[in-house]
């Protein structure tokens, strides 16, 4: 079975606001062809707001994606369908730290009048799976890292390189949910 692990980043201000308000603005992926590995691919894509196109400076400084990342980039229709093509064929798993990504692809696809395609339905939250294995409640992915002796990699609060940092998370968590049965078609 093969598991697509992403991570969202999207609009933001200092002070919060609802989910209507957040757009995506960058898509990062990592491929894994297998529970325990190893990836076989990597997406990486800006996508360009519209309901906020201009970026806050706290999102600016959170996540160190500049203005110009997305004046330049594709609107959210295109970038998803270009991460579905990279995915491959069905069946994969979609796996997230957390359920913001899942939450946040469907806003967004609603806000582009678009069908949430199937293949992205079958989720798997690995923070919720995580803290069960692990015996301790909701923690984030740079603590998860610290808790298995892991060092987080790349810029915290990147797409890709949160992704990749989940990945190696992933590759402890999902061989076991696969023994304990809970993946269908693992």
């Amino acid at each position: 079975m093969r598991y697509i692990i992403i991570d969202l980043e999207a609009t933001c201000w200092e002070r919060g606001v609802s989910r209507a308000q957040m757009e995506t603005i960058e898509i990062g992926a990592v491929r894994l062809e297998s529970s325990s590995g190893p990836a076989s691919g990597e997406f990486a894509a800006f996508v360009r707001p519209v309901a906020s196109p201009v970026l806050s400076a706290f999102c600016t400084q959170l996540t160190s994606i500049r203005q110009e990342d997305v004046d330049g980039a594709a609107f959210f229709g295109a970038v998803l369908w270009d991460l579905l093509s990279w995915a491959g064929e069905e069946p994969f798993w979609l796996c997230s730290w957390g359920a913001y990504d899942l939450g946040q692809l469907r806003a967004d696809c609603e806000r582009h009048s678009m069908v949430m395609p199937d293949a992205l339905e079958r989720h798997i939250n690995l923070k919720k799976h995580f803290g069960r294995l692990y015996g301790c409640g909701p923690v984030g992915m740079a603590g998860a890292l610290r808790m298995c002796g892991l060092p987080l990699e790349g810029t915290h609060h990147r797409g890709i390189d949160d992704a990749r940092n989940i990945a190696r998370l992933a590759t402890r968590i999902l061989p076991a949910l696969e023994r304990e049965g809970l993946i269908a078609g693992a």
